[in-house]
């Protein structure tokens, strides 16, 4: 398995990965999967940031993908990302997630960024809470019941990772061109 960065002929397989979490699972409120066009733009809007969006991939195959987006639009959360992580249905369990996830997180500290935000559908998501540990994540809060997805109420999990230092002195590093309002 290598990681790399994904391309913009990876959008057919982002989007089969995606829509199936969006199908089957409470990982993303989406309630419609996005087409590959789809997909194609908001892979264009991260990298457009300077933003890593990685796939890994085995023998030709994307296994899985994860990417940092901006966490608010607002030009005071520069330096704050929120991460996404996703692995197909055939690969979960074998590393991929962790793999992919760890050289977002470090191509993130590059950059000079200093905290990443994960917020992970569904409360009883153990294989995500359970990654976002394994990769120095804290739990930052739960908010309970925010969506309703599959017939039922669905919690949001924050966790939270500091990168360079945190909050500990002040940037050295221009962070995201933000403008939003």
């Amino acid at each position: 398995m290598i990681v790399r960065p994904s391309l913009e002929t990876d959008a057919p397989a982002l989007a089969a990965i995606y829509g199936h979490h969006v199908l089957t699972g409470l990982a993303s409120f989406e309630e419609v999967p996005p087409t590959a066009e789809d997909m194609a733009g908001r892979r264009a809007a991260v990298v457009a940031l300077g933003l890593p969006y990685l796939v890994a991939e085995e023998d030709g195959a994307v296994l899985g993908f994860a990417y940092a987006g901006a966490f608010r639009p607002r030009a005071a959360y520069r330096y704050t990302v929120e991460d996404s992580v996703y692995v197909s249905p055939d690969a979960i369990g074998k590393g991929v997630g962790r793999a992919v996830l760890s050289q977002v997180l470090a191509a993130c500290e590059a950059l000079g960024l200093r905290q990443v935000m994960a917020v992970i559908g569904d409360s009883g998501n153990a294989a995500s809470i359970g990654l976002h540990q394994a990769l120095g994540f804290e739990h930052a809060g739960v908010c309970k019941a925010v969506g309703f997805k599959h017939g039922r109420w669905v919690d949001t999990v924050w966790m939270q990772k500091s990168l360079n230092g945190g909050e500990a002195r002040a940037p050295d590093a221009p962070g995201l061109a933000l403008d939003g309002h």
